[in-house]
């Protein structure tokens, strides 16, 4: 899971220094899990504001996760005191909490709007989404060697 969220915050990294992929890649999104999940017009219709505000957010923790905890790498851990160590230790927790809070957040939206195996289902599909994203990302980067 850690390897899949690093390559992914790797590929984000790349893919939003470039402008139109991220509006890509969201449509790209939007028609995989619509039809991955098999929703409804009307489904469709109440689900993705719920989805894309929740996607919204969490991009917004990926971004002050970047900039908060991964930049302070870039000077080398082993520089880090332990107050700044500590500090970003606590960063990253409460990221974290804000993210599954999220989460929940959506869960509880969505139990109005489809049901429980599809809300379970959406999870295995963001997941699948990604590792295809990954694969493509990997496929057209060995062709262009």
């Amino acid at each position: 899971m850690k390897n899949i969220f690093l390559a992914f915050f790797l590929l984000s990294m790349g893919l939003h220094a470039q402008s139109g992929k991220h509006e890509k890649i969201k449509a790209l999104k939007t028609a995989y899990i619509t039809s991955e999940l098999e929703l409804s017009t009307a489904e469709a219709e109440k689900f993705w504001p719920v989805y894309n505000d929740f996607d919204n957010k969490l991009h917004d923790i990926r971004k002050a996760e970047r900039r908060e905890i991964f930049e302070k790498f870039k000077a080398g851990i082993d520089n880090l005191t332990d107050e700044e160590a500590n500090a970003l230790i606590d960063k990253a927790y409460q990221l974290e909490a804000t993210s599954l809070q999220l989460r929940e957040d959506l869960t509880k939206n969505l139990r109005k709007i489809i049901s429980p195996k599809k809300i379970i289902k959406l999870r295995k599909v963001e997941e699948d989404f990604k590792k295809k994203l990954l694969d493509r990302y990997r496929n057209h980067k060995k062709s262009n060697k």
